[in-house]
């Protein structure tokens, strides 16, 4: 059974930083590609940077420059490392196991001003 749990999340001041980890259980991790997603209120799940097997990534526009995505194999765990965050990062970010389906449960992030 595929579980993805992600952690990190917090409360934290414009022009900040938090790191997002996504611990990954009962796959092949190293085969994988994943992703962070986030969703404002009232607002569509949008991918905000994924990284394939090889550790290739891309990035929503928003996110460059300021988040990197990267992961540890013999962690089984990817991470989001985020700078200069803004109040419009505020949402609940999902890390996601792509081309399967699997989600984690999310982890809250609120950026204030």
């Amino acid at each position: 059974q595929v579980q993805l749990v992600e952690s990190g999340g917090g409360l934290v001041q414009a022009g900040g930083s938090l790191r997002l980890s996504c611990e990954v259980s009962g796959s092949t991790f190293s085969r994988y590609s994943f992703g962070w997603y986030r969703q404002a209120p009232g607002k569509q799940r949008d991918l905000v940077a994924g990284i394939d097997h090889s550790g290739r990534t891309n990035y929503a526009e928003s996110a460059k420059g300021r988040f990197t995505i990267s992961r540890v194999n013999a962690k089984a765990t990817v991470y989001l490392q985020m700078t200069n965050l803004k109040p419009e990062d505020t949402a609940i970010y999902y890390c996601n196991l792509q081309h399967l389906g699997y989600w984690g449960q999310g982890t809250q992030v609120t950026v204030s001003s």
